[in-house]
């Protein structure tokens, strides 16, 4: 800021004000001296700034790229974030670096609270871990009353795509599990839960698949060996449906004449032409806007040093029918 006011020709401390927008300075002297800052290259050092303060107004995302639902609901994050006067820090799940090191690398941030997308750190750990600050789950429900979450209804969602495909004529349906993933359990049981209460019990077949498109693909390849094979699958989310699509039609099955496919969360790449899957939809931003109020409601109460009882949402799922599902062929 020293090189800045000596170019300006003015104060460091007005400088100061000029980056702050606080009061003190007119809309000619800040144009100018954000003009001159411009031609320096200055930038402010936003780490340095957050030591100074009692309050980053930082919070911390930890999320996998390789999930494009999470980067729908990213968007979602920062833009409810923006809107309370707040910036988000993310961190990154990989196969090479676990959900605990992204998580740390957000408290050396000073982040304020901790927002997981589809966690799967025992729950004791996230319980341990709100005692140093706010945690807000998203898109796996939690029911301890230290851990805030929201979350679409996942048993629900399932219910709907198996009472989808037997409105159709299907009866062999089978389901590919990620039982480990966020929302795994749920969908797990509400298809175990349908498919008995619609007297298909032995029709009933769990094969373990994934969140991915090669797990997808592993597991329909498995599923069309089998005598008699399905005639619908339902995959733990659109991911996984897309490989099942792809490797279906490399198999010589066509979707949805010869097999109907079903996934989970309506992403982006659901509606691609070429894709066109009926899926059972979340809503990444309402998800989004409602972990930011969570995580602000739960900052207010901190600060009263009060111990703030776990919120848990459910947002209702909606079945999108598209093109991937028919009616059974006999």
């Amino acid at each position: 800021m020293r090189d800045v006011a000596q170019a300006a020709g003015v104060s460091q401390p007005l400088v100061s004000i000029v980056f702050r927008n606080a009061p003190g300075a007119s809309e000619e002297t800040r144009a100018h001296v954000r003009a001159v800052a411009a031609e320096l290259g200055y930038r402010r050092d936003e780490r340095a700034r957050v030591l100074r303060q009692q309050h980053s107004r930082l919070l911390g995302v930890a999320f996998e790229p390789m999930q494009p639902f999470h980067g729908e609901i990213v968007d979602g994050l920062h833009l409810a974030a923006q809107e309370h006067g707040y910036d988000i820090v993310l961190s990154a799940i990989t196969p090479h670096r676990a959900e605990d090191a992204a998580v740390e690398a957000l408290l050396r941030d000073r982040c304020e609270v901790v927002i997981l997308l589809g966690s799967s750190l025992p729950q004791e750990r996230l319980e341990h871990l709100s005692r140093t600050l706010p945690v807000v789950s998203v898109t796996r429900a939690i029911t301890s009353e230290a851990i805030a979450s929201v979350a679409t209804d996942d048993h629900r969602g399932m219910v709907l795509a198996v009472e989808h495909l037997i409105s159709l004529g299907h009866q062999r349906i089978a389901y590919i599990d990620a039982n480990r993933e966020a929302g795994g359990q749920e969908r797990r049981a509400g298809y175990q839960d349908t498919m008995t209460a619609a007297g298909l019990a032995d029709q009933a077949l769990i094969v373990a698949g994934g969140a991915s498109e090669a797990e997808g693909a592993a597991a329909v390849t498995e599923l069309l060996s089998q005598d008699p094979a399905p005639t619908a699958v339902i995959a733990f989310n659109d991911r996984c449906a897309v490989g099942v699509i792809s490797q279906a039609r490399v198999l010589g099955h066509s979707v949805p004449e010869d097999l109907s496919v079903v996934g989970f969360d309506d992403s982006e790449q659901a509606s691609l032409p070429y894709i066109d899957l009926t899926t059972l939809a979340q809503d990444p931003q309402q998800l989004a806007h409602t972990a930011v109020e969570l995580a602000l409601r739960h900052l207010t109460t901190a600060a009263t040093d009060t111990p703030a009882p776990g919120e848990h949402i459910v947002i209702p799922s909606q079945l999108v029918a598209r093109t991937s599902t028919a009616p059974v062929h006999l």
